[in-house]
């Protein structure tokens, strides 16, 4: 029987409790502060398995040039192929330590990084935007990648990086969210405020940024999407529903869906028949 899966993200109780009054007295108040708190990572204390790929790792920072933001990306030199892992929201580059460790196998060179205001990464403000032009940058540091492995917020924006006309030869997702409206109703849940707030917090993010945000959706970007995609993703996931990979499934040329049960939203990560299942995905 699987076990039950708990979600990531716990709120706090007075957050939730300010957010239930704020969308009383206010609910442009109230979508202001659901929007800092869109956009505020928390930053988890990272765990002994991921701490030996943290200290061999080559370490640098890297400023990202549109919006200024730094990220540390961290490097292991093993052969001439080259694959970047991509952590979710609340995440951090050691994260897939797990699926590194079968690319080492593999001789390939792996980059990973810590996305804006997570992990060791300078604390700030950030949102999926930062996480794709993190890609775009290190794409062009490297001279591009072999393979693309994105978890969760990281495979949203892989599969944006690649929408947007970039290309590897093979890509990954797990646990990937779809459609940013979701997520959006979701997160509103998630502090405790209505989902009806929805509409509102979307046009405060489209104000600031000046963008669409329906421009980050998955499924609409698979459609332009060409290279082979392996999407895997948890029936028991309790952060992104599954029927979310069937959706980017069907807007995908060329891809596989592998739907696990059991493992949840983080689990998965180092789960052995997922990881080999992605090793016979990239070297078949």
């Amino acid at each position: 029987m699987a076990q039950k899966q708990e979600k990531v993200l716990e709120v706090p109780r007075y957050i939730k409790n300010t957010s239930k009054v704020l969308q009383t007295l206010n609910k442009n108040m109230a979508a202001a502060f659901a929007l800092k708190l869109f956009e505020t990572p928390i930053k988890y204390k990272m765990p002994k398995r991921e701490q030996k790929m943290y200290e061999v790792s080559h370490k640098s920072k890297l400023t990202l040039p549109e919006s200024g933001k730094e990220i540390v990306v961290y490097e292991n030199k093993f052969g001439p192929k080259k694959v970047l892992l991509v952590h979710g929201w609340n995440g951090r580059g050691t994260q897939l330590v797990s699926i590194a460790k079968a690319f080492k196998e593999l001789n390939y060179t792996i980059i990973s990084f810590d996305a804006p205001g997570h992990g060791k990464s300078t604390k700030t403000a950030a949102n999926m935007k930062h996480f794709i032009e993190a890609i775009f940058e290190l794409d062009k540091k490297y001279n591009g990648f072999d393979v693309m492995i994105g978890h969760s917020l990281g495979g949203m924006s892989v599969i944006n990086f690649l929408g947007r006309g970039l290309q590897t030869d093979k890509a990954v997702i797990i646990g990937s969210g779809n459609t940013t409206k979701a997520i959006t109703e979701d997160f509103l849940g998630t502090i405790g405020m209505n989902k009806k707030l929805t509409p509102i917090l979307i046009n405060l993010f489209e104000r600031k940024y000046n963008d669409k945000m329906t421009n980050y959706d998955v499924a609409d970007q698979a459609l332009k999407v060409s290279v082979p995609v392996l999407i895997i993703h948890d029936k028991n996931d309790k952060d992104v529903p599954f029927t979310a990979a069937e959706a980017i499934s069907k807007n995908l040329q060329n891809n596989e869906l592998l739907i696990t049960t059991g493992l949840g939203h983080r689990k998965i990560l180092g789960d052995e028949k997922v990881i080999e299942k992605i090793v016979q995905f990239v070297t078949s």
